[in-house]
């Protein structure tokens, strides 16, 4: 009787075990920048970045083409622009702003998502800027 119950138990564990294991390698992993470009640029930047979203006919100046930011800039990508840019730290010369001040928008999101749970805002609002930053970083020509 032992033996067979431990048979069993060793059978449904290498069973549940191999179907976690497949499960598991089949999943893509999760592209953070990608989703939130979608979620949150894709509107004016377009899904390519090449700055004809859906709205773009609404807007006053239409927004850059993303994927040509580093060779616009002698092949350098202009990382702390595009960082200080989605984070809304750039200063204005003179106009108005399109694009919306996510640093801003991020900061409320967290303290909606966290409530009363201690957290890191600031730490926060910078994974996802990093995560556009680092994305619009793959999306370059």
């Amino acid at each position: 009787m032992k033996t067979s119950t431990l048979i069993a138990i060793v059978a449904l564990n290498v069973t549940t075990s191999s179907h976690a294991q497949s499960f598991f390698r089949s999943q893509a992993p999760v592209d953070f920048g990608k989703n939130e470009f979608k979620t949150n640029c894709a509107a004016c930047h377009g899904l390519e970045g090449k700055g004809n979203g859906p709205i773009v006919d609404l807007m006053k100046k239409p927004p850059p083409d993303l994927t040509l930011l580093a060779r616009s800039n002698k092949g350098i990508l202009p990382i702390e622009k595009i960082y200080n840019t989605i984070a809304g730290d750039v200063p204005q010369a003179h106009g108005g702003r399109d694009m919306p001040v996510w640093g801003n928008i991020y900061k409320i999101e967290a303290a909606n998502y966290y409530m009363d749970v201690p957290y890191d805002a600031e730490a926060y609002v910078r994974a996802k800027i990093l995560y556009l930053t680092e994305y619009i970083s793959r999306l370059q020509r």
